[in-house]
């Protein structure tokens, strides 16, 4: 059974922060994460595929990936109809994640707003459910009293950043270092009230900052905004968290080990390609009647008996084909699928940036990269440019790329590799540089360190920290 004195365990997940700024440009502005680099392990670390927040938290804490989950992306087909999409909350995870099986093993667990925690399930200690709960007047919290106690220590709980697509960036700014600090000073309430045995939060501010403030930042963005008052906003939120960090790390003790990650990184958003423009004019995807001005799918009359395929939109591409006997009104015989999806495969990973030249897009077929595919999977996961590029679903736009959003305001997309920072006073690895680690490896990791049988068939290696 653990020592009751002081968290074994504190997991700081940091959604989004890329490992660039820490690692390299950043270092010397951002002391408790040096400290933490310098005495312990870290490196970039791969996110799954598609590398977007739902469902990488949800792999990295159960060790398995978007297939065996059958969570692709934030919406996801329900089943094989064309209009059914449902948003994957909590409830989609079926299989036990690492504050399950610590709880299991007798660890007294705190989780805060991790993603994938909402409707707040049961633990063996406290939870906080995540940015897709609705509001705070449904039970956001086990025990449900705890909401009570969260409404003395911090005003107006904040769940999310409201509208964080938009260009009230003075509000939104603020909104951000309202959300970062109230997650802090409730991560350090419930160690000094409840002395749990493993901690863990996410701070979804750097996703929500890195969305609203790249283009003043970075004068690799095609829009950059090089005399914007808010020039030094990321720089200065980096500093910000890694304060805050230094204050809840405080609340450890000398046997307190450290891991701070991150579910992918971030990168500028070159433009976005208009994946369901191109279905048609290659002759994929009919409509009955072409829109004047930009249109989500869903909104126009799709002839289903002329389409091949459909895609959605996104920080990658989704697409799915219509196949006879599989989906109401299919087309393409089962007999031909593989054929028709290789040749779209191909063509996706060919299709060039406006000027002409290759954009070194991968289009993925889920039952090459997952170790089994649940649910109604996408046919295809496409990055167009490396995730330099975002999918737009919309149609009406004139052509096959934008340089807008079609969903608000947006500076960045994410990146592959998030990061991997792991400190244990007890056993210091003095600025080891991890190599190859993934996101899958954590939980693998993790128990093998606390000598905890792991479940059967984990995707993940144990990393040598």
């Amino acid at each position: 059974m653990p020592n009751s004195a002081s968290p074994r365990l504190i997991i700081v997940g940091l959604d989004c922060m890329e490992p660039s700024l820490v690692f390299e440009q950043w270092r010397q502005d951002l002391p408790n994460l040096s400290k933490l680099m310098a005495a312990g392990s870290y490196g970039r670390m791969e996110s799954s595929i598609p590398a977007i927040t739902v469902p990488a938290w949800s792999c990295m804490m159960s060790g398995r990936d978007p297939g065996e989950l059958g969570i692709y992306g934030f919406r996801n087909r329900v089943d094989r109809s064309y209009e059914k999409m449902a948003i994957a909350d909590g409830r989609a995870v079926r299989v036990p994640r690492l504050w399950d099986i610590l709880g299991e093993a007798g660890w007294k667990v705190a989780v805060l707003s991790v993603p994938g925690t909402s409707p707040p399930p049961a633990v063996n200690g406290s939870l906080v459910s995540c940015f897709l709960t609705p509001s705070t007047d449904v039970p956001y919290t086990h025990p449900p009293e705890l909401a009570d106690r969260i409404s003395q220590w911090v005003e107006d709980f904040m769940l999310d950043v409201p509208h964080f697509r938009s260009e009230e960036k003075a509000r939104i700014l603020d909104n951000i270092y309202t959300l970062c600090n109230q997650r802090f000073t409730l991560a350090e309430r419930l160690l000094e009230q409840e002395s749990p045995d493993f901690l863990m939060l996410v701070d979804m501010g750097v996703d929500r900052i890195h969305h609203s403030f790249w283009k003043p930042m970075d004068s690799s963005h095609p829009q950059h905004q090089p005399n914007s008052p808010y020039v030094n906003a990321i720089h200065d939120y980096y500093c910000h968290v890694d304060r805050r960090l230094g204050e809840l790390l405080a609340h450890g003790g000398d046997e307190t080990a450290i891991l701070v990650v991150s579910d992918h990184g971030a990168r500028p958003l070159m433009g976005g390609i208009c994946l369901n423009e191109w279905l048609i004019a290659e002759g994929y995807l009919a409509l009955k009647e072409q829109p004047t001005e930009p249109t989500p799918l869903d909104k126009l009359e799709v002839d289903w008996s002329r389409t091949k395929a459909w895609g959605a939109g996104g920080y990658y591409g989704r697409v799915f084909l219509n196949v006879q006997g599989r989906e109401p009104q299919g087309v393409i015989p089962l007999a031909e699928y593989e054929k028709e999806r290789s040749l779209l495969a191909e063509k996706l990973a060919a299709l060039p940036d406006p000027d002409g030249k290759p954009m070194g897009n991968k289009a993925f077929k889920p039952q090459q990269i997952y170790k089994k595919v649940r649910g109604v999977a996408p046919d295809l996961v496409v990055y167009f440019g490396d995730l330099a590029w975002r999918s737009v679903g919309t149609v009406g736009n004139g052509s096959f790329y934008t340089t807008d959003n079609d969903t608000g305001p947006d500076d960045a997309n994410h990146a592959q590799y998030g990061m991997i920072i792991f400190h244990d006073p007890q056993q210091p690895k003095n600025g080891q540089q991890l190599e190859g680690a993934q996101l899958y490896d954590i939980l693998p990791t993790l128990l093998s360190r606390y000598g905890i049988t792991a479940p059967a068939g984990l995707r993940g290696k144990v990393l040598p920290i």
